[in-house]
C-alpha cells in the first residue's frame, strides 16, 4: 500500500488484479476483498499470507529503542502464522511478540471484514491500556485517505473503536471486568495472560466462549504460572477440546544473546541445547544454541534463579513445573492424578463425590472448612477420612454457609457412624459449629483445650500443611480427588512467604484437609496417651 505492487496469480481463482493497491485507490469495497483472502499465500508472496504483507504495508509499531517502524513477523510470529488454526492457545516465554502480532491479526480482520467484533482481554486494567496503545498506533498511522474514508471512525476512546462505515469496532477490556463480553457476538477474541487472570479465570473464560459466533477465531496466549489454575488446564485438554497448542522457547527470540561464554566452560546440559533442538527441527530454525545464546542463559538464570524456567521458558513441561513456588512435591501430585478413579457415587450435582461408603465398624472423621456461603468467592468444603487409616472417602465442596452448611455435614458424619465433626472455628466457622450443636443436636464435635472446633493458628496451619506435604508423598494412595490434587498443585508460596491458592484457583479442600490429617493425628494421639 506505501508503494504498490501485482500479484499475477490466481490467488483467488478470480482473474489476476492487484493486491496492493495505493491508499487512494482503498475504499471499502477492497478492503472487503483484502478481508477474503487475508489467509491466502500467493507464490509471489514466498510462504507468507496476505495478511502478513497487509500488516507490513499498513501497520507501525514502537520498537523496544523507541523508534516507530512497520510492522514485520519475527519468527515466533511467522510459526504461529504457519500453524495457526480457528482456536488456539500460545505458551510462550516472555515478551515474545505475540500479543502485538494477535493485536495485529485482529486489527486487521476488523477493518477488512464487516460487521465484526475483536475483543481483546487483558490481565490487567494497565495491560489493557498499553494493548490499547498498541492498536491505537495502528489506526493513528494509517494513510489519511483510509482514516478520513472507509476507516473513519465514530468513537475511538476508552478502549474501544468503532468504525462505521464497516459496521466493525474493537474493544479492549480487562479480565477483571466482570461483564467482558455479556451480550456481545464476538468474530474475534484474544485472551492474554490467562495465567494471570484475577478471580475465577475459568468461569471469566467460560463466559466469554459464550460470546463467540460460530467461526469465530480464539488466541489465548500466555507465559506460565506454576502447574494448576485455568491456563494450564486449557494447556493440558487443548487435544480433546480441538485447541490448537503452540510453544515458542525463549530461543525463538533474536534479541536473547550476550556474551559468548568460553567453550571450555560448557556444562553437560549446555553443550546439549547447542547439538540439538526438537523444536528447532519442527520450526525450520537453525539447530542448536549458539554460545551468545549460553550467555544469554546464564545472564537469565542468575538473575531470575527458580524463575528462570518460567520467565524463559525452555519445553511445555518443565516450565509449569518449575514455575509458581508450589508448596506441595509436584512430581507426588501428578503421578497421583495419573492413577485417581472417578468417584462411585454424586450427589448434590457432583457437589458431594463418594469414593468409598460407610463400612459397619469403621470410625471416620468430617473435616470442615467454612465460607460464607454466597455464591461468588470461596466453598466451604469437607472431607470425609478413615480414622485409622487416612483414607480419603468423601468430599464435599458448594457454595453454602451457615445453618445450611451445618445440617449438610451433621447429616453426613451421621451417615459416617456418627463421626466425629471436626469444624474449622475461625471466621464463619463459630456460627456453623454453634447451629451444629444447637440446632442439629450434634453429640460428637471435636474439640480443642475443651473448646468446640479446630482452631487454625500462624502455628497450627504450617504444621497441618506440612502433614498433608507428607501424606501426598509417603501414601498418595490415599487420596482419591482429582479436583483436591488440582488444588494441591496450584497451592503456593508467594513473596512474602503466605501460602495459599493462586489467583483465580481455590484452596478450600486443601485446607479442610489439612484440618482433617491434623485433627486425626490429635485424636490417635489422644488414644495412644
Amino acid at each position: 500500500m506505501r508503494g504498490a505492487g501485482r500479484e499475477t496469480g490466481q490467488g483467488t481463482g478470480q482473474e489476476a488484479r492487484e493486491w496492493i493497491l495505493s491508499p487512494e485507490e482503498l475504499d471499502a469495497e477492497e478492503l472487503e476483498r483484502f478481508g477474503r483472502i487475508l489467509d491466502q499465500r500467493p507464490a509471489s508472496l514466498r510462504g507468507r499470507t496476505v495478511g502478513m504483507a497487509l500488516a507490513e504495508q499498513l501497520l507501525l509499531v514502537r520498537t523496544r529503542e523507541g523508534w516507530t517502524a512497520p510492522l514485520r513477523a519475527n519468527a515466533a510470529q511467522r510459526a504461529f502464522e504457519r500453524r495457526r488454526g480457528e482456536r488456539n492457545i500460545v505458551l510462550k516465554a516472555r515478551q515474545m511478540g505475540l500479543t502485538t502480532w494477535a493485536a495485529a491479526r485482529f486489527f486487521l480482520k476488523t477493518i477488512t471484514q464487516p460487521g465484526t467484533l475483536t475483543l481483546e482481554v487483558a490481565h490487567t486494567q494497565e495491560a489493557a491500556e498499553e494493548i490499547f496503545r498498541i492498536v491505537y498506533r495502528f489506526l493513528e498511522w494509517l494513510p489519511g485517505e483510509l482514516r478520513a474514508g472507509p476507516l473513519r471512525t465514530s468513537r475511538a476512546n476508552v478502549r474501544q473503536m468503532v468504525f462505521p462505515e464497516m459496521d466493525s469496532q474493537y474493544r479492549v477490556v480487562s479480565a477483571g471486568d466482570r461483564n467482558a463480553g455479556r451480550g456481545l457476538t464476538v468474530q474475534n477474541l484474544h485472551c492474554s495472560e490467562l495465567a494471570r487472570w484475577p478471580g475465577d479465570a475459568a468461569e471469566t473464560l467460560a463466559g466469554l466462549r459464550a460470546a463467540l459466533a460460530p467461526g469465530a477465531e480464539l488466541i489465548v496466549e500466555s507465559t506460565p504460572d506454576g502447574v494448576g489454575g485455568c491456563f494450564h488446564e486449557e494447556w493440558q485438554k487443548a487435544g480433546e477440546t480441538g485447541m490448537v497448542r503452540h510453544f515458542f522457547p525463549w530461543w525463538m527470540e533474536p534479541r536473547y544473546r550476550a556474551q559468548a561464554v568460553a567453550e571450555a566452560s560448557l556444562t553437560d546440559e549446555e553443550r546439549a541445547l547447542m547439538t540439538r533442538n526438537r523444536l528447532g527441527r519442527e520450526l525450520g530454525l537453525e539447530l542448536g544454541l549458539d554460545l551468545e545464546q549460553i550467555g544469554f542463559r546464564r545472564q537469565v538464570r542468575a538473575n531470575f534463579r527458580g524463575l528462570a524456567r518460567q520467565e524463559y521458558a525452555e519445553d511445555a513441561e518443565s516450565c509449569f513445573l518449575a514455575s509458581g513456588n508450589s508448596v506441595f512435591e509436584l512430581a507426588a501430585i501428578e503421578a497421583r492424578l495419573a492413577a485417581a478413579l472417578p468417584a462411585a457415587t454424586q450427589r448434590r450435582n457432583g457437589e458431594l463425590e463418594i469414593w468409598l461408603p460407610p463400612l459397619k465398624g469403621k470410625e471416620y472423621l468430617v473435616a470442615v472448612d467454612p465460607a460464607g456461603g454466597g455464591s461468588e468467592g470461596d466453598y466451604s468444603a469437607a472431607e470425609v477420612l478413615d480414622l485409622e487409616t487416612g483414607l480419603q472417602c468423601a468430599e464435599f465442596a458448594g457454595h453454602v454457609g451457615g445453618l445450611e452448611l451445618a445440617r449438610l455435614v451433621t447429616e453426613l458424619a451421621g451417615e459416617y457412624n456418627q463421626a466425629w465433626l471436626v469444624v474449622e472455628r475461625n471466621n464463619h466457622g463459630s456460627g456453623v459449629l454453634a447451629m451444629a450443636e444447637a440446632v442439629c443436636k450434634y453429640p460428637r464435635i471435636y474439640r480443642q483445650a475443651g473448646q468446640p472446633g479446630w482452631l487454625t493458628t500462624s502455628m497450627s496451619r504450617p504444621a497441618a500443611l506440612g502433614r498433608l506435604d507428607a501424606a501426598l508423598v509417603e501414601q498418595p494412595e490415599r487420596f482419591m480427588s482429582r479436583r483436591l490434587l488440582a488444588e494441591c498443585r496450584s497451592f503456593v508460596r508467594g513473596a512474602d512467604g503466605n501460602t495459599g491458592a493462586r489467583a483465580g484457583t481455590h484452596d478450600d479442600r486443601v485446607m479442610a484437609m489439612a484440618i482433617g490429617l491434623g485433627a486425626r493425628a490429635e485424636l490417635l494421639e489422644g488414644r495412644r496417651g
